[in-house]
């Protein structure tokens, strides 16, 4: 085997991958069709059939519900727009407490800052990374309101526990499955195990319309809440009758008839755009198993995986380098993988000071509850010392680029002894 890139020898991979595209000619002529309609968006916020949008987005939202197998799906703007209208369909009030993962893009922690509610962190389980069980349940009060789970890199967190867990406690259980569509637990789709689940449409996602999100239920109350929380919801409580007034000061996170018409024919394209990205995971995973202190990502029986990130861990005692630096020596092959993901969300400035709506502290002034380090050990040394993450989205490999990734990690494992001088400069 040749000299490791970072010491002076020629690199596995010498031609960065080109990037992943999802758009074909079925999305162009879509956007055609709509544009030449002149309606890129039917929406209005004032009562009426428009108040629900255009033709494109009552079939897609159609089309998604139907996918996922229930009764309503609302389409928003953004994911974090649609965790937003969650958090404000259930009601969520200053100084409720919603349990929240650590380990996470923002938005899933930060919303309930949105209504003046009190995010609580649980930590994580250490194979699949979604919130763990104890943690969440430990972490219950008579103040707790709602739990935020996580579907992270696209593995199911635990979802029917958590949701028994829910019910045991008379709480609400919304679904962050951001990262994955079509992902499921027990034959059921991951999204759909909660009150709520929230999807991601956003341009580096499976499936994508650029921005935009896909919010579904079974419950006809938290549908229309959400529906109104999208569109201005202080114009209809009047004409509508409506006497649910909480949290009905609405917004504007309406998706346009453009998004739309792509997201109908991603939405068709599902399984040959998600089984791509499957398929890199099974193979870099198959090429790597039997590497000592090396553990590629796994699967929970009864699961499938979508793999947004492949994600395997290392045992720093075992492969005997620093993870940044077995990082850079990868870089140097030419193999894109970087450590951790997003440090624990608690360590946020918006956390540390205490301070997030307005110049007075709220909501924090409604709670003793601290966010120091240590906070959730297994997700800070999942991020500090442990997780590395090839982005299967990001790239269009060939089998042929996929060996060369898979040569690339047995490379630099295989001398990984030679970096210790590098450890120590």
């Amino acid at each position: 085997m040749t000299e490791l890139a970072l010491l002076g020898g020629s690199p596995t991979i010498s031609t960065p991958f080109k990037p992943f595209r999802t758009m074909g000619a079925g999305e162009v002529a879509a956007v055609q069709a709509v544009v030449e309609s002149d309606c890129l968006s039917g929406f209005y916020g004032s009562w009426g059939d428009e108040f629900l949008g255009g033709p494109k987005i009552k079939e897609f939202e159609a089309a998604w519900a139907k996918a996922f197998a229930v009764k309503h799906c609302v389409s928003v703007n953004s994911a974090t727009s649609g965790l937003y209208a969650a958090l404000g369909a259930v009601g969520i009030s200053p100084g409720d407490e919603v349990i929240v993962p650590p380990y996470t893009m923002s938005a899933s922690a930060v919303g309930p800052l949105v209504y003046g509610g009190i995010p609580v962190f649980a930590d994580i389980e250490p194979e699949t990374f979604g919130l763990d069980i104890a943690s969440v349940e430990a972490n219950i009060t008579e103040k707790t309101k709602a739990i935020v789970v996580v579907n992270l890199f696209g593995h199911p967190a635990n979802l029917h526990a958590m949701r028994a867990l829910a019910d045991k406690h008379g709480l609400i259980l919304i679904e962050d499955n951001a990262q994955g569509p079509f992902a499921t637990e027990n034959g059921k789709f991951a999204g759909t195990i909660g009150h709520i689940g929230v999807f991601s449409l956003n341009y580096h996602k499976h499936i994508h319309t650029g921005e935009g999100g896909m919010c579904v239920t079974e419950d006809d109350r938290l549908a229309l809440r959400m529906q109104m929380i999208r569109n201005h919801a202080e114009n209809i409580v009047e004409p509508t009758q409506h006497d649910d007034l909480a949290n009905m000061i609405g917004f504007n996170y309406r998706m346009t008839e453009l998004s739309a018409a792509v997201g109908i024919v991603q939405l068709e394209r599902a399984e040959e755009l998600i089984g791509k990205r499957v398929h890199i995971a099974h193979r870099l995973t198959e090429g790597t198993k039997d590497l000592e202190g090396f553990t590629p990502p796994v699967e929970r029986p009864g699961s499938r995986h979508v793999y947004y990130v492949w994600t395997p861990k290392i045992d720093p005692a075992v492969i005997g380098v620093p993870r940044d630096v077995l990082v850079k020596a990868l870089a140097a092959e030419g193999v894109p993988i970087y450590q951790g993901y997003v440090r624990p969300l608690y360590l946020l400035p918006a956390f540390q000071k205490r301070m997030a709506m307005g110049r007075d502290h709220f909501p924090f002034t409604l709670t003793n509850r601290s966010y120091g380090k240590g906070l959730c050990p297994v997700a800070e040394e999942m991020h500090f010392s442990r997780l590395l993450a090839f982005e299967t989205c990001a790239h269009d490999l060939s089998e042929a680029d996929i060996d060369a990734v898979i040569a690339g990690i047995r490379k630099v494992h295989s001398q990984r002894h030679k970096l210790i001088p590098q450890a120590a400069e």
